[in-house]
């Protein structure tokens, strides 16, 4: 793996230095546009609906456009002027119970890897978020974007979770919900009945992609020799 960020786990006057790594990764096999007829790759031109002339890299700003449809252009020179802590730190805003940070907000998921001189202090981090059963709740600065973040532990590493922010999350308001509905005491024993019927321990490894797996096999039937 290749550490995509280097900076420092910072609470009070302890500063733990780190590199982050995904730790994710994708497995779909990735497809091109091609025609047809002959296999060509498709290219995409970018093209300026006002004058209708090929736009080069170094020519493309940002736009964006209002609800009542007025658009402003934002260059580079803008964000440059923007607010931003672009330091190395993952900062702790503070520590909390585990069961309290709804699952729903959770994003990408980064492994901690302590430097050489820092284990012991990530390893008393790390020791001391099992203990207390709690996480910590972080900012970071990652792409050029301040992220809400929580530093928690996975087998014997920590892991840093972005998080979405609370207004990126949608409210169920379905009306439905909001309907009475009356259950019978047959009716709620038979479904706990089924789902006792089911229950086990979660293995992740005990599920397999099998959409995915059938496309990998297709491709390989179509790039056999004939």
């Amino acid at each position: 793996m290749r550490a995509i960020w280097k900076g420092a786990v910072s609470f009070g006057l302890v500063n733990v230095p780190v590199r982050l790594f995904a730790a994710t990764q994708e497995h779909d096999i990735r497809f091109h546009q091609v025609h047809a007829a002959d296999g060509g790759r498709i290219k995409m031109k970018r093209v300026c609906s006002v004058c209708g002339e090929e736009v080069a890299w170094d020519q493309l700003a940002k736009g964006y456009e209002s609800p009542d449809g007025r658009q402003v252009v934002l260059t580079d020179e803008d964000f440059a002027e923007l607010p931003l802590n672009t330091g190395r730190e993952i900062d702790v805003m503070e520590f909390v119970p585990a069961d309290q940070v709804d699952p729903v907000l959770f994003d990408k998921t980064y492994f901690l890897e302590p430097e050489a001189r820092a284990t012991k202090p990530y390893v008393l981090l790390r020791e001391a978020l099992e203990a207390t059963d709690r996480m910590a709740v972080v900012k970071v600065a990652l792409r050029q974007r301040e992220t809400l973040a929580v530093l928690r532990v996975r087998d014997k590493a920590i892991v840093m979770q972005t998080l979405l922010w609370p207004d990126e999350v949608r409210a169920a308001d379905f009306d439905v919900l909001a309907t009475d509905v009356e259950l019978r005491p047959a009716e709620l024993a038979m479904a706990q009945s089924l789902v006792e019927s089911l229950a086990a321990d979660f293995d992740p490894d005990g599920y397999e992609d099998s959409y995915a797996k059938a496309v990998s096999e297709l491709v390989k039937q179509k790039l056999a020799p004939r």
